[in-house]
């Protein structure tokens, strides 16, 4: 009678053994039969797992090749910022009074001087609008005068990348950077109207909108919608919105990135000004400001523990750059050049003990085709942050499984959510995830996955991502 139930015990032990670690750059078998499956070669893809308990590396598959890692570079900028800079770090924006200020009235200029805050949004520049408000100032008799020269001016434009000025993503770093220089085009076909009416918010006060939307008949869509800057040198503040839209769509919503960064900060600031009570007689200019000047107000930021997860949760690559550039100006001063950020943070992987060799740093961001890291200078680096005393704060910003941010609709298996915290990164021909794993047996794993193959942002890449992650679940 117990020869059965020893045969059953030895059945259940094979086939509920956890699976074996894989090393010396075998893949695990359902990981290579997806990259057959998917026509992935071998060649075309890194991948580091590492123990973070005990730093023993389970796997590694062409970990030492530099590849172009897209949007998991942010993992390393935003560590290196929070590492040099600390959890509480946060950018001033400032107020200054160019004059007199009696009974309400300035006589005289209001200066404004950008410290680099990536995320002065829309909500927080009203705030901004409100506390020089509640300091007593109701009118200013000059200019609103912007001083961005805090970052040196950021090179080439918009169009840059991949022909798309107006999406927000491709938005340019600046000193005194308001919303993302994106607002909100809400178009409202009505029958009775040949052309839908446009609501914009935020409006700035400076904008010239020109509407020329043909409503026509037909099922919805909303890509015949068309933005164009027709001089965007001479007047930049004139924004076409052209095309067509089907009367049934009734209304919808697109964002886009408009003006350049001082106009739209001027005129935002103007609308809100004038939204609150204030008057404003002069009008917009830019110089650095005066020794003279008494400050008025200063606007903190968000602490940088909460920027960096909007940056790794949402993948915002102006923010990203913002940080790369305030590490450039916190170690050698103003005006943070893209160069000095570099510099920083390649002064900070040497000084951690951490190699990448043939790391090509671009912007910080992943929005480029000329960045490349190894996967394991990356997983080395994550080893480092995972025993940093800022371990929490990094961790909780990265998206979490089938929770939030780009991992909100990944990894749903059984048990997987809330249990792993990759950073995802797509590019043409790129995709890749970068971050922590908390496995089933309750060990946590560093994971670095990178597939540089044409069409890898197509879910090709995603497949091979999927059954990595959960090979390295079950260890």
């Amino acid at each position: 009678m117990l020869k059965p139930l020893v045969a059953l015990a030895a059945l259940f032990a094979v086939t509920f053994h956890p699976p074996a670690l894989a090393r010396d750059s075998q893949l695990p078998p359902a990981v290579a039969r997806v990259m057959n499956r998917v026509g992935i070669p071998a060649k075309n893809l890194s991948i580091y797992v590492r123990d973070a308990n005990t730093n023993e590396v389970v796997l590694e598959v062409g970990a030492d090749l530099p590849r172009s890692p897209a949007s998991v570079i942010k993992v390393l900028t935003t560590y290196a910022a929070l590492d040099s800079l600390g959890p509480g770090y946060t950018w001033k924006t400032r107020a200054y009074a160019g004059g007199r200020l009696a009974n309400g009235v300035l006589n005289g200029d209001l200066f404004v001087t950008g410290g680099g805050d990536p995320y002065m949004t829309a909500e927080h520049w009203w705030r901004f609008v409100q506390s020089l408000r509640e300091r007593g100032l109701a009118k200013i008799t000059g200019d609103f005068v912007i001083d961005n020269s805090y970052f040196a001016p950021a090179q080439g434009n918009r169009a840059d990348f991949d022909a798309q000025p107006f999406r927000s993503y491709n938005v340019l770093p600046d000193a005194l950077m308001v919303n993302f220089q994106t607002s909100r085009f809400t178009l409202i076909a009505s029958e009775q109207r040949n052309r839908p009416l446009i609501l914009v918010n935020p409006l700035p006060a400076n904008l010239t909108l020109q509407n020329r939307v043909r409503l026509i008949e037909g099922k919805c869509y909303t890509s015949g919608v068309t933005f164009d800057t027709p001089d965007p040198i001479d007047n930049p503040n004139t924004v076409v919105v052209g095309g067509v839209l089907p009367a049934s769509c009734g209304s919808f919503t697109i964002s886009r990135a408009i003006m350049n960064a001082p106009d739209y900060a001027y005129g935002t600031f103007r609308t809100l000004w004038t939204q609150s009570g204030g008057v404003m007689d002069g009008e917009m200019r830019m110089q650095t400001v005066p020794a003279e000047v008494r400050l008025l107000y200063e606007h903190d930021s968000l602490p940088l523990s909460e920027v960096i997860r909007l940056v790794n949760k949402y993948s915002n690559n102006v923010m990203a750059r913002h940080l790369m550039l305030t590490l450039g100006v916190e170690k050698y001063g103003p005006p943070a050049t893209v160069e000095s950020g570099r510099n920083a943070i390649r002064v900070w992987l040497q000084n951690r003990g951490i190699e990448m060799p043939g790391f090509v740093l671009d912007n910080g961001s992943g929005l480029s085709r000329a960045e490349r890291i190894t996967a394991r200078g990356l997983g080395e680096m994550l080893d480092r942050a995972w025993h940093s005393p800022f371990m929490p704060e990094f961790a909780a910003s990265l998206p979490l499984s089938a929770t939030d941010g780009t991992l909100r609709n990944r990894f749903k298996s059984p048990g997987m959510q809330g249990r792993i915290r990759l950073k995802t990164g797509h590019l043409d021909n790129v995709s890749a995830l970068a971050g922590f794993v908390n496995a089933a047996s309750g060990k946590t794993y560093v994971v670095v996955i990178i597939v540089n193959h044409p069409g890898a942002q197509g879910g090709s890449g995603e497949a091979v991502h999927a059954e990595l992650i959960r090979w390295v679940f079950g260890q």
